[in-house]
């Protein structure tokens, strides 16, 4: 438009302009070509059934619909595609409008979200509109960027930053168009699901089936369009093993710096892609031969830095992607926060330790250290955080699997995302960071009964370094039962004695706190986190309800002879003084009709 009114001013004529102009030749238009099931031999039943169903439902309303894109392109390799596009001749109001269950999102394209199921394992079909082709010379230019313009954008459908690249892009076309503003050829093919019939307008298929990736018009004008068209070739090349045609690879050195002008948050859902395409290692060697500026994917050059050196690192790197690869294969699921938390796993440690060096607390210098790597290599994202506290939740699992005594054990396996932090103490003992029999004694814990994990914990607490000798028995201990009226007897006045100035024994045989049970009863929480750490609580705990509930209360009235109980001894190095014995404990329970925590 500027060319335009500049030519006007000038006195050229409408045939001078573009014989002075030396800019690119107009983007091809293509020709329609529908191709039989016979010829493209797409399988039907690698297929989703919500994205049939939605072309379904367009078509019945009246509108053109196909799946479009790298569905396509999968479909014709034999791969069953993640995800389904749907395109179609319908505007974004007209598809809201057929649905239940439908959101018009985004603002440089807008598109419809129909929603299928719910939770987790809801499915989401993106639906576009399709788009004419515009000459760029036509478009409103904008200053800047999309970062610095927003203003100016307002309002506006068709609009161009200062680089060339399209920022708004929302005047609707016919399909011809809409083939021809695509990137690759095998990315511009419409696939009908209910004819069965491939609509290719340049030349798609035989350049899926000669594996080469090819740019729709004249490269460097595509790739300043959308830079991030510089990112998707090298993906789809190692994703497909596919080789990237000449004329399309040539530009890319050169434009790589326009990345910087990319939303940080479209760069990183890019590289989460590049990363999880179930050949990461592949994309790793394709960015090498790219050269990407620094700074554009923080986190991938720390990857590049990583791999390679044959360290620890390297290792665990390597395992990482290796076995992020090998979930994709299996058609397992990925989680983007546990390939990131081992990606940047080094970095955090070894700002932690920084930090501890310093002489900040454990748990506030692991949190200094998440807070200060997630600014530098994931900056301000959508969903930081939601991914954030799940890596953070994967990290600070790792200092509590050292801890194998007390309640941490039976807490840690009840934790969500436990499963998550056992693949990555996993992965660490396979790069040799942690010993293996450390991984195998938490897998036999979570998979054992309460027993099982009771022995455990008490053969952990065994094998300690420094502990003394036979103060483990305590853990084993059951208490006995009296075998009558001077049973009872016995066990009353072995009770009391005992509990020496600590407590007093009842005319019935009761044992009564004393002066040093009362002092010591605010400080139930204490014995009872003390008692915790035998790995016995849980038996503790059935045994005091069996004496301070019924029982224990209808011991006075009855006179029935009370079973025999021994008091608690507190671990080794510990102060018995002021504690309250466990016939104190029992009594003042019984009285309140509570559970014997303490015992």
């Amino acid at each position: 438009m500027i060319r335009r009114l500049i030519g006007k001013l000038l006195g050229r004529t409408r045939a001078e302009a573009p014989a002075a102009a030396s800019g690119p030749p107009p983007l091809p238009l293509g020709r329609r070509v529908e191709i039989p099931a016979a010829e493209h031999g797409i399988d039907p039943a690698l297929l989703d059934a919500n994205a049939v169903r939605v072309v379904r439902t367009l078509k019945d309303a009246g509108f053109d619909a196909y799946i479009v894109g790298g569905a396509v392109r999968d479909l014709l390799v034999g791969l069953k595609p993640k995800d389904f596009d749907v395109a179609t001749d319908a505007t974004p109001e007209q598809v809201k409008q057929l649905f239940r269950r439908a959101f018009v999102i985004g603002r440089r394209f807008r598109l419809v979200h129909v929603i299928f199921g719910r939770g987790r394992e809801h499915e989401v079909i993106e639906v576009s509109t399709f788009r004419a082709y515009l000459d760029p010379d036509a478009a409103d230019a904008v200053p800047s960027n999309e970062k610095t313009s927003r203003a100016e954008l307002q309002g506006r459908s068709h609009a161009v930053d200062a680089s060339g690249r399209v920022l708004r892009d929302n005047v609707w076309g016919p399909q011809v168009e809409d083939a021809a503003r695509r990137d690759f050829t095998v990315n511009a093919m419409y696939y009908d699901p209910l004819t069965h019939t491939l609509v290719d307008y340049h030349g798609g298929l035989p350049d899926a089936r000669d594996r080469v990736l090819r740019m729709i018009g004249d490269p460097a004008t595509r790739y300043r369009e959308d830079p991030v068209r510089i990112v998707r070739v090298v993906r789809f090349a190692a994703k497909l093993g596919f080789g990237i045609e000449p004329a399309t690879r040539a530009p890319v050195d050169a434009l790589a710096p326009l990345l910087a002008n990319v939303p940080v948050s479209r760069l990183f859902d890019e590289m989460v892609k590049l990363l999880q395409t179930g050949h990461a290692i592949a994309s790793l060697a394709q960015l090498r031969e790219v050269k990407l500026p620094r700074g554009v994917f923080p986190i991938l050059d720390l990857v590049l830095a990583q791999t390679g050196r044959g360290d620890g690192a390297d290792r665990f790197v390597q395992l990482a992607l290796a076995d992020t690869d090998r979930r994709v294969a299996e058609g397992k699921p990925v989680a983007p926060s546990f390939l990131l938390a081992c990606l940047l796993w080094h970095e955090v440690q070894a700002r932690w330790q920084a930090l501890r060096a310093d002489g900040t607390p454990p748990v506030p210098s692991l949190q200094q250290a998440v807070d200060a790597v997630f600014d530098a290599r994931i900056g301000d994202i959508s969903g930081r955080g939601k991914l954030g506290a799940d890596m953070r939740e994967i990290w600070t699992m790792q200092p509590r699997f050292e801890r194998r005594t007390g309640r941490g054990p039976q807490s840690l396996v009840e934790v969500p995302r436990y499963r998550a932090g056992w693949d990555f103490l996993r992965l660490r003992a396979d790069a040799g960071e942690v010993d293996a029999a450390l991984v195998e004694w938490w897998e036999d814990f979570a998979l054992g009964s309460d027993e099982d994990r009771e022995a455990m914990i008490e053969a952990a607490r065994e094998s300690q370094p420094g502990r003394r000798s036979g103060s483990g028995d305590k853990g084993a201990r059951r208490r006995r039962k009296a075998a009558g009226p001077a049973g009872g007897a016995a066990s009353a006045h072995e009770a009391g004695g005992q509990a020496g100035a600590g407590a007093t024994v009842s005319a019935s045989g009761e044992a009564g706190p004393g002066r040093a049970g009362a002092q010591a009863a605010g400080r139930g929480d204490e014995d009872a986190a003390a008692d915790g750490d035998d790995g016995t609580g849980a038996q503790d705990e059935e045994d005091a309800g069996g004496e301070g509930g019924e029982g224990g209360a209808a011991a006075p009235a009855a006179r029935k002879p009370r079973k025999r109980r021994r008091r608690r001894r507190k671990p080794a190095g510990d102060s018995d003084a002021g504690a309250p014995s466990g016939d104190a404990a029992g009594a003042a329970a019984a009285a309140t009709g509570s559970p014997d925590d303490d015992a």
